[in-house]
């Protein structure tokens, strides 16, 4: 038996700001193949400064990534980020702040809905059980008092989702004060260290109903 596992995303899915191969995708692979003990092929679509349109666009049309999510056992997707960061940097001080994020968030929802939904289509009729598993928001501007509560709206969000054979890794709590030894010199995406805590976090999930 092998077992496909495709991730789609972005720069977190693509390991951006760790050495090559300790991102959390080949990271977390390894941890899935003792847990299902069999190999486990992947396939990574991440895409630097990927945003949820950018996302729901490309698995409503790429035809590479929609037959490799066809053909997963596993999928995991890591996306929000770059939404939040943009709202963030598009949002004038003051009241106003408040009404980008809001934007910003209602577009997430429609887009991750809109994503898990075209996921599902994807699998629809298949024979072979499946898992999902999502990737939450940690707060990369913790000096930034707002920017944590609008990260933690999202997670709610994403973790209304949960259940069945949906988990979602939540790595807020385990980033929060410990950005200087989880984060990589920008500041903004994890080194490697900070890449396994969010393997070890997707792996504690659980396999079922693959194992």
């Amino acid at each position: 038996m092998v077992y496909s596992y495709t991730a789609i995303g972005d720069s977190l899915t693509v390991g951006f700001g760790a050495l090559p191969g300790n991102g959390f995708v080949p990271v977390y692979r390894g941890m899935a193949e003792q847990h299902v003990r069999a190999f486990v092929s992947y396939e990574n679509f991440g895409v630097n400064g990927l945003t949820t349109s950018g996302l729901y666009e490309h698995i409503s049309r790429n035809g590479a990534m929609r037959q490799a999510i066809k053909q997963a056992e596993i999928i995991t997707i890591s996306i929000g980020g770059n939404d939040l960061i943009r709202a963030a940097k598009s949002a004038p001080f003051g009241s106003k702040a408040s009404q980008h994020f809001n934007q910003a968030l209602s577009q997430c929802k429609t887009n991750v809905s809109g994503i898990l939904r075209t996921i599902n289509q994807l699998k629809g009729g298949g024979q072979r059980p499946y898992i999902i598993r999502a990737v939450g928001l940690y707060n990369p501007y913790p000096q930034v008092e707002e920017a944590g509560y609008w990260v933690q709206q999202y997670n709610r969000f994403l973790n209304g989702y949960a259940g069945g054979n949906l988990g979602v890794a939540n790595i807020y709590g385990s980033f929060q004060g410990r950005e200087r030894e989880l984060l990589s010199l920008d500041h903004l995406h994890p080194n490697g260290r900070g890449y396994r805590v969010i393997a070890e976090q997707l792996n504690a999930l659980g396999y079922r109903p693959l194992a």
